[in-house]
This record gives structure tokens, C-alpha cells and sequence, in this order.
């Protein structure tokens, strides 16, 4: 699409950020971004994470730059929060470094479970709609809670802040069937591309946030003889499957939102086109 209409692209994907993640994340491949100038790929450490917030404020000058050259720019992804907070921005959402840490040290001691006990007796609504796996936004909504003794949820009205541009969002919407047999092969493929190396390479930063995601966690369960290979393998698999299923979720929510259910490239591609002529 972007050689067709001559731009750049924009991930919004925030598991491909980061250097030392490739295969795990279906990173696209230099040869599959085929010249194309790709936007926070490979950009980050997985040592220093990138936040919504950061994104938000680095994705703006990124297109302040870019809208000089092209007319349209293709965001791809992913990541819903991170979407939406280009696209709408981000509520001022307090923050106190000092809870943040004493969240993180509570983490490391005790693992999630007591956090998860917290954050569901002050926001139930937040717990019931949050990767329940995902401690960075599990630790920051807690983060906010204490601070403000208020619901997280509260604090995300979710009104559009003024943008310098206007966004129409496109979702692919295929057979569930056919999606989750995508999803299969593709952990398959991973493997078949060397997942298991990639993830043992890691283990000494198992416990940094930006590992702590769908194809790390379960690898790192089976090298720490948790379970085993095939049981990660089908884990990792189901995860994923779970995890499209909430991207479907996520995208719902937007009413304006054009959903696109033709099943080959090309055809989604020429579907896109027609919305922006």
C-alpha cells in the first residue's frame, strides 16, 4: 500500500519496537519492508521501554516531519492503547516515580497475584477490560489508584484531543477460523525460524516488562523446566489466539472504524484505496 500511494509507515505494534526481539514478534524483515521507510521498527531497547506516552509525543514529531513530504501516512498495529494515543491522545494522568517503584519491588517479591487482588477491588471495571498478564499496566493503574484514590478508569474519558491531521482506521476482520489457523502456522513458523534460540538468548532478562509478552513468557516457562517444550508451544498458540481476540475487542469500541472481511491482500488492499480517493 505505501509503494501504491508513495509514503512512509508507522508501526503502532509495541512487541516490534525492540532490537533484541525479531522472530517472536513476526518483526517484519528488511526484505519484506521492500525500501519502504518503516517507523519504530526495530528502534528500541528492550532495556529502556517505550510507553504509550513516549510514543505519543515521538509518533507527533515523526509526522510533523513526514506530512511535509507525503500526503498520507499508513499507522500500522498492534498495540490499541498505543493507536489510540497517537490517534485521540493520552488523559493527564498522574504519576509519582516513588509508587511506581514500591509497585515494582511489591511485583518481584510477590508476583502479580496480590496486585491483581487490588486492582480489582478498586477498579473492577479497568480489571475486567486489562491484559490481566501485562504487569507494566497492571502497575500503572495501581500506580494511579494510590496516588488519587480514584478508579484508573476514571481518568479515560477517551476525548480526542485536537490533532493536526484527520485518521480514518481500517480493521481486517477474517473468518475466525481462518485467522486462527493463520495464527498457528505462524508459531510454527517462528519456531521453524529459530524462536527457541532467540528466547534463550533472553533468559538473563526474562523478568524486564517489555519480555513479559506473548512467545517470551511461555519459552521461558519450558527453559526454567516449568512445562514442557510442547506444552509452551500449544500456550503460546492459544495466547496468541486470545490475544487477536481482543484486538478485535479493542478496535470495536470505535463506531467509525471501516472493517474490511475480503480474504486476499490484494483485494484488501484495493478496498483500503477506495475509502481514501
Amino acid at each position: 500500500m505505501a509503494k501504491k500511494i508513495n509514503t512512509v509507515v508507522l508501526s503502532a505494534d509495541s512487541r516490534q519496537f525492540y532490537k533484541e526481539t525479531s522472530i517472536g514478534t513476526a518483526k517484519p524483515s528488511l526484505e519484506e519492508q521492500d525500501g519502504i521507510k518503516h517507523h519504530f521498527i526495530h528502534s528500541h531497547s528492550i532495556h529502556q521501554p517505550l510507553t504509550s506516552a513516549q510514543f505519543e509525543k515521538k509518533a507527533l514529531e515523526i509526522l510533523e516531519t513526514e506530512f511535509q513530504r507525503y500526503e498520507t501516512i499508513i499507522l500500522v498495529g498492534g498495540s490499541g492503547l498505543f493507536i489510540d494515543a497517537l490517534c485521540h491522545g493520552l488523559d493527564d494522568v498522574p504519576h509519582d516515580e516513588n509508587i511506581k517503584n514500591q509497585l515494582n519491588i511489591e511485583f518481584e517479591s510477590k508476583g502479580l497475584a496480590p496486585l491483581l487482588v487490588e486492582l480489582e477491588a478498586n477498579d473492577p471495571l479497568f480489571y475486567a477490560k486489562v491484559d490481566l498478564k501485562n504487569p507494566v499496566r497492571i502497575i500503572r493503574a495501581l500506580e494511579v489508584i494510590r496516588i488519587t484514590n480514584k478508579p484508573f478508569s476514571s481518568f479515560h474519558a477517551f476525548q480526542s484531543k485536537k490533532r493536526p491531521f484527520e485518521f480514518q482506521k481500517f480493521v481486517i476482520d477474517l473468518p475466525r477460523e481462518l485467522l486462527y489457523e493463520r495464527i498457528n502456522k505462524r508459531v510454527e513458523i517462528m519456531l521453524e525460524n529459530g524462536l527457541l534460540k532467540e528466547v534463550q538468548e533472553l533468559l538473563e532478562w526474562q523478568n524486564l516488562s517489555a519480555l513479559n509478552t506473548v512467545g517470551y513468557s511461555e519459552l521461558f516457562d519450558y527453559f526454567n523446566h516449568k512445562i514442557t517444550l510442547e506444552e509452551a508451544i500449544e500456550l503460546i498458540k492459544r495466547n496468541s489466539r486470545r490475544y487477536a481476540k481482543r484486538q478485535l475487542t479493542w478496535f470495536r469500541r470505535d463506531e467509525k472504524a471501516i472493517w474490511i472481511q475480503d480474504l486476499t491482500t490484494e483485494n484488501q488492499l484495493q478496498n483500503i484505496i477506495s475509502y481514501l480517493e
